[in-house]
């Protein structure tokens, strides 16, 4: 295995950390209007993520930064090609903080109102535009002789891309719900218990019809054991939130971003942005990478950097680990 194989490997997993960690803090931002009843309730699940949600971004800066120094020519033809729903996602994720931080800077009713459709709507459209996103990485898009994408941003909106926007949004909203039941107590974790229920069958519909699309389109043997554990994965996840386990609802919820996300790569290597014009024109894992000594000195950098920031924020999620609810919350 080559160097440049060993960085499509890695940006796969930060891809896969930011999916598995942002999943569910969309999902309780999506939650914040599905779920919670009154203004204590809202309080409750932006606190299940309050002590983590900022942590939880620095994958995806990790993952944007692997991607511009490991392959500069994927890089500049993905935010180039996908510059307007890249910019959304920008954009929502300003806002979002902005919402988190500046909401409870007043009593005022009304500005808490405000901040709180904000971060509804902030979490609600990045997780359905990241699989738009994705979804067209894999299937290939309008890519020109000369590397660059030759396409406009109606061309991303193609059914197969979605329908990849569907499944991460019903996902990551479904592995919100069990989140919340996970770190919640009392009738709003019931609750959650509930939704989780119904959010995962949709999920399971939508999720079976786009991986068997994948697998038929582009698939292989590997990406068809991926799905294969992403479907047992989401099976296992609806049952054990029936029978009240949530540690082990959310460990499944969580395997089945990972081995959906695999699937995705999986299909993908050893391209990075295959070409729907010439598959001769795609760019991939050799021709869009950065020079040897390049990503040897990444790989050392990356050795000793990547275990203390996995140290860090496990740390941080085990100090964060207790349950909360309205009675944890003071009136003000």
């Amino acid at each position: 295995m080559q160097l440049h194989d060993v960085w499509f490997v890695l940006i796969a997993v930060l891809w896969t950390g930011y999916f598995f960690l942002e999943g569910f803090d969309f999902g309780v931002g999506i939650l914040t209007k599905l779920l919670a009843r009154d203004e204590p309730e809202r309080r409750v699940l932006i606190n299940t993520i309050g002590p983590v949600w900022d942590g939880n971004e620095v994958w995806l800066l990790t993952a944007g930064g692997a991607t511009f120094a490991a392959f500069p020519a994927w890089y500049a033809t993905l935010f180039s090609g996908f510059y307007l729903p890249l910019l959304a996602i920008l954009v929502c994720l300003i806002v979002r903080v902005l919402a988190f931080e500046y909401r409870a800077k007043r009593s005022d009713p009304q500005w808490k109102r405000n901040w709180e459709h904000a971060i509804f709507w902030t979490s609600l459209l990045p997780a359905f535009l990241w699989g738009v996103a994705f979804a067209n990485i894999v299937h290939g898009v309008k890519i020109n002789a000369a590397g660059d994408y030759a396409g406009n941003a109606l061309d991303l909106l193609n059914p197969y891309a979605l329908l990849g926007g569907l499944v991460t949004l019903s996902l990551f909203t479904f592995h919100g719900a069990v989140f919340v039941a996970l770190k919640t107590v009392g009738d709003i974790r019931t609750r959650a218990r509930t939704l989780a229920r119904t959010l995962g069958l949709v999920t399971a519909a939508l999720a079976l019809a786009f991986l068997i699309w994948t697998q038929t389109s582009s698939g292989d043997a590997w990406s068809l054991a991926a799905a294969v554990i992403a479907v047992v994965a989401l099976i296992a996840a609806l049952a054990f939130n029936q029978l009240g386990r949530e540690g082990w609802a959310f460990i499944f919820s969580g395997v089945t971003i990972v081995a959906a996300v695999a699937m995705l790569f999986l299909a993908l290597f050893p391209d990075v942005m295959p070409s729907s014009l010439n598959p001769a024109w795609s760019l991939t894992v050799s021709n869009a990478s950065s020079s040897h000594y390049t990503l040897k000195v990444m790989t050392w950098v990356a050795g000793i950097m990547t275990p203390v920031v996995l140290i860090y924020q496990s740390w941080t999620y085990w100090v964060f680990r207790k349950r909360i609810g309205v009675r944890n919350i003071p009136a003000h």
